[in-house]
């Protein structure tokens, strides 16, 4: 039997998309995104395995929410959120005094809006689920 959904359930999955979009990429520099650029400058190959297994890893990562996000919102539902979060860092922007030239902070406004499009695709089948009762099943060939 499939568990409700929760708010510590979607803060939950809210956290594993944090986690792996700042751990791919943020702006203080503490990233793989800047582990492997400071690599390839310094042309050293030492932890080039370590370096090759924690890639995988993110990219292991990345398609599971991505595929997660995509079967359970579809392409127009996706295109929403991404919408959504846009309109919502626009709105943030907007309304509290963010100087537009801070690159660092709109640059943590999008990490977040992409984390949100991830997390709501993640917990998307169980919200609908909730409103309609029916259940998200893929078909598989038997």
């Amino acid at each position: 039997m499939a568990q409700r959904l929760s708010w510590s359930g979607y803060f939950l999955r809210l956290l594993f998309a944090l986690v792996l979009v700042f751990a791919t990429y943020n702006p203080e520099g503490f990233s793989f995104f800047h582990w492997v650029w400071n690599q390839a400058v310094d042309a050293s190959n030492e932890i080039l395995a370590l370096m090759a297994l924690v890639g995988i890893v993110i990219v292991i990562g990345w398609v599971i929410f991505i595929r997660a996000t995509y079967r359970s919102l579809g392409a127009f539902g996706t295109t929403l959120a991404i919408a959504f979060f846009a309109a919502l860092i626009w709105v943030v922007m907007t309304l509290l005094p963010i100087p537009k030239d801070n690159i660092k902070l709109v640059t943590y406004l999008v990490l977040f809006g992409l984390s949100g499009v991830l997390s709501a695709g993640l917990s998307w089948s169980h919200v609908r689920r909730r409103l309609s009762g029916q259940f998200d099943v893929d078909e598989t060939d038997m």
